[in-house]
């Protein structure tokens, strides 16, 4: 197999790391410099130039895109999706995950903890934001700061308001966040590769900083997840559409709070605190889904008129509940249920016997004046 990864730094650890295991697998495998690909766009015939010569031929892509660079490495991991080329994570959810207030938002509609977050543009609404997240102290962070960069902790409304007034004068888009006390200077990150938490470890920062990162001198340690934060890690990485992902969490009173969602998670920290072969796990899964590009259901399966795919929840009320598959007659009434979804525990293609349940969440393509009749429907405004 050829794999291309995408790196403007072919000599640091992840980069390294990553080429050497493609190799103990006998595969092929070069480093490439994002800034260095020209996209062509043309009718029907997608296609990008790599040093201006025609882009080396790749089975499959890695992409390791930095921060300063996420706007054009999403232009060409985007172009090279539309070639037919597999990436481990798509440039779609790369995208979401970036920008941290965006991922918030839509984790935030599923059964995921996170701490409370405001978003403000107005100075005059601070103080109210910073009241609805619990009151000071509180965390501010720049949208596309990394590695704690960007990270400021607030003990004062006044300190508070002294900052993102000077963080918006240079244009800087900022979130408040709730300060989770219990958790001060120590976080959790779990690798995530496909279905399963791979390695896991905590950071420790040192002395009073606050900030857990390895990049600020924290300390890591090995560690064994409960199921909690396992399934936690597993969903918002699928949240986000990420097949790789370093899941950040802090340890809250009631529970894990989802930090953030990264899609090019470093290797050399969760490396040497595990002992675990992370690189070569990764590439193991690159040659179990190469053959399979990421497909979107909503976009391919509305192609036939009159049909379309809607996720169909279960109230307290519906008529839905405590029923069987079969019982509901859907297929006979041409409508597909995908999967379901029951807290974090999602269920693939259920079978005629699978009984529906107050809570669940079932994603069903079909008609969709079928599908719509099983949507609740709302209330009437007064």
């Amino acid at each position: 197999m050829k794999i291309g990864i995408l790196s403007c730094e072919p000599t640091n650890y992840s980069t390294s790391r990553l080429v050497a295991a493609a190799k103990e697998r006998g595969h092929r495998v070069q480093v490439l410099n994002t800034l260095k690909f020209n996209i062509l766009v043309e009718h029907g015939r997608p296609s990008v130039v790599y040093k201006n010569q025609p882009c080396p031929e790749v089975d499959a892509i890695i992409p390791r895109i930095g921060a300063s660079i996420t706007f054009y490495g999403l232009a060409v991991v985007r172009q090279l999706e539309q070639m037919g080329i597999f990436t481990l994570n798509t440039s779609h959810a790369i995208g979401v995950s970036r920008d941290k207030l965006r991922a918030s938002q839509v984790l935030s509609r599923h059964n995921v903890g996170l701490p409370a977050t405001a978003f403000v543009h107005d100075r005059a609404s601070v103080l109210q934001a910073i009241e609805s997240v619990g009151g000071t102290p509180v965390v501010i962070k720049l949208l596309e700061g990394t590695q704690g960069i960007g990270v400021i902790l607030a003990d004062s409304v006044k300190v508070a308001e002294a900052i993102i007034e000077t963080l918006q004068s240079t244009r800087q888009n900022v979130l408040i966040q709730k300060f989770v006390a219990e958790s001060r200077g120590r976080d959790v990150r779990a690798f995530v590769i496909g279905d399963r938490v791979v390695a896991a470890m905590r950071r420790v920062a040192k002395g009073d900083e606050y900030r857990s990162n390895v990049h600020r001198g924290g300390v890591t340690e090995s560690i064994e997840l409960d199921e909690t934060y396992e399934r936690t890690a597993i969903r918002a990485a699928q949240i986000m559409g990420l097949h790789v992902a370093g899941v950040d969490m802090l340890e809250g009173k009631d529970g894990p709070l989802v930090m953030e969602v990264n899609s090019s998670p470093g290797l050399e920290g969760i490396e040497g605190a595990t002992k675990v072969d992370v690189a070569g796990l990764i590439i193991d899964s690159i040659e179990e889904h190469v053959a399979f590009p990421e497909v979107d259901v909503r976009q391919r399966l509305t192609l036939a008129k009159g049909y379309g795919v809607a996720e169909v929840p279960v109230p307290v009320d519906s008529a839905l509940a405590g029923k069987t598959l079969s019982e509901l007659d859907l297929r006979d009434r041409d409508v597909l249920v995908l999967s379901v979804r029951r807290g974090s525990v999602v269920f693939p293609n259920p079978g005629a016997s699978f009984c529906l349940a107050t809570g669940d969440v079932a994603l069903c393509y079909g008609k969709r004046i079928v599908v719509r009749n099983l949507v609740p429907k709302r209330g009437k405004a007064t």
